[in-house]
């Protein structure tokens, strides 16, 4: 999507569409103020006929009022002018681009930006203008062989109108930012809805290096088994023992930042299917099993983002990448594996097998001499039932750097919690044949599972984010979410002083 902002008279700009809010009780934003009067009230006159009221999710498509630059006029329904935040602008933003995807209008002017959001900045309303547009353009049917859904004339362009001028490139900034955070979300969607049959650990290292072509500050090294074991990643490799897809150690990096600058350390689940190995997963839903990647997915679109924005920050991720799946030479419970740092692990359940390829992974991480680390995974059922599908876990032995990213998950509306990491959770770990047991038990499971990659960051600044309910959805919306590129861009951002 390509976006141009504007300022100066409404009544005055041409378009194929102009997008005005209207709240309840028809009562008509500033643009819809100035355009009413410019065709001598006909706006309004509409309106009192009773075909929309201005509640959420209403609208109605105006064809050539007189007086009138427009060829169209799209009204949309914001509901209270009190109420309205940031998600009901977004619902707004995506239902107008939804209905201009569906019509020949291939450029619009959403003069939607001027509508004051609580607690939101210009530069916020701008960027969620951009990121919910972009991201409605989203269709999860790249293997169907009939794109139905495909609209015939999409929306190309948008004119974000805005009422200050003296605003234009703060604004011009947060559109390009929202669209670069969209495009990176729709790549992490696009790989979490892809099948284990073809987004294998091989398909992921491909994507990296395809994600490197044109990109001069990208560079992706992928080690393979032997290279891993030589390292000792005993952990990661017993759990791609049971497949046979060959084990990835992804390292993708970004070096934007000066070379004295420490490195962002983003480390990402990638477990491409997980049947839960001998610990066999019950069989309905083991579908959404794809989805044990999506720690990966986020990864890869916050760099897409990164590259797209050319941010001056030094970015790493780390990507180790597998498939758990039953087999005579599968990980069994009771086994004992040595993980890259030398802890030897008793495997009690071989479907805890997340921390086993992220705890190598997050020993690996040592050697960039990270300024903080951050692992993504869709790591425990229990904070699905802790925190339902709105919020995603944090952990963190860092407070600084959590609050970092609780402040950015709520900037970007893409919210996080905090659970404890407290040492009283550390004695579940206990194992009277390892070091440490891969699981804790039935109480308190993402915070154990957390304690677990503890043993493992003691010599960072790491925070770790259980996206297993944000990740993905399940019923008839069945998809990848994309969530948490929003809250990790914005963490990005607010470093590189970008965040407006």
């Amino acid at each position: 999507m390509h976006y141009i902002v504007k300022s100066g008279d409404i009544t005055q700009q041409k378009s194929a569409c102009t997008v005005i809010g209207i709240f309840s009780k028809c009562k008509l934003s500033a643009s819809a103020m100035a355009l009413d009067e410019a065709c001598n009230g006909q706006i309004s006159q509409i309106l009192k006929k009773g075909d929309m009221e201005g509640e959420s999710g209403q609208s109605l498509m105006l064809y050539d009022l007189p007086g009138l630059s427009c060829e169209r006029l799209l009204l949309i329904g914001c509901g209270k002018q009190s109420e309205l935040d940031a998600k009901g602008y977004q619902k707004a933003v995506t239902l107008a681009t939804e209905i201009l995807n569906e019509s020949r209008a291939t450029a619009a002017i959403y003069t939607l930006p001027e509508l004051e959001i609580a607690e939101c900045s210009l530069y916020q309303v701008v960027r969620d203008t951009a990121l919910s547009a972009t991201a409605s353009h989203y269709r999860a049917d790249r293997l169907k062989s009939e794109k139905k859904d495909e609209p015939k004339h999409p929306l190309k362009k948008i004119i974000l109108f805005i009422s200050d001028s003296k605003q234009i490139k703060l604004a011009q900034q947060a559109a390009n930012h929202g669209n670069a955070i969209a495009n990176g979300i729709s790549l992490a969607k696009e790989l979490g809805d892809l099948p284990g049959n073809i987004c294998t650990p091989t398909h992921l290292a491909d994507r990296a290096t395809e994600l490197a072509k044109g990109a001069s500050k990208l560079k992706v090294d992928i080690l393979e088994e032997k290279q891993m074991e030589k390292l000792g990643m005993g952990s990661l490799l017993s759990v791609s023992k049971g497949s046979r897809q060959p084990a990835k150690l992804i390292i993708m990096n970004y070096t934007g930042g000066k070379k004295d600058q420490k490195p962002v350390v983003l480390v990402g689940k990638g477990l491409t299917f997980d049947a839960g190995g001998i610990s066999l997963k019950p069989s309905p839903g083991m579908d959404e099993m794809k989805y044990d990647m999506c720690g990966a997915a986020s990864v890869f679109g916050t760099l897409q983002a990164c590259v797209e924005l050319g941010l001056p920050i030094n970015l790493i991720g780390v990507v180790p990448s597998s498939e758990n799946l039953p087999d005579g030479d599968a990980n069994k419970p009771g086994d004992i594996v040595t993980s890259m740092q030398g802890l030897t692990i008793e495997i009690l359940n071989t479907d805890a097998e997340g921390r086993l390829i992220l705890c190598d992974a997050l020993t690996y991480s040592e050697r960039f001499e990270p300024d903080v680390v951050v692992d993504i995974a869709t790591l425990t059922g229990a904070c699905v039932v802790a925190l339902g599908s709105h919020a995603t876990g944090l952990l963190s032995n860092n407070d600084a750097l959590a609050d970092e990213l609780l402040d950015a998950g709520q900037h970007a509306n893409d919210k996080a919690w905090r659970l404890p990491l407290w040492d009283e959770y550390q004695p579940q770990l206990d194992s009277n044949f390892a070091d440490i047991a891969n699981i804790g038990g039935k109480e308190a499971g993402t915070i154990t599972a957390a304690c677990f990659l503890s043993r493992f960051t003691k010599k960072m600044k790491w925070a770790h984010l259980d996206i297993a309910g944000t990740a993905w959805n399940s019923g008839k919306s069945k998809g990848a979410t994309g969530r948490p590129v929003s809250l990790l861009t914005q963490f990005l951002l607010k470093r590189c002083g970008l965040d407006g």
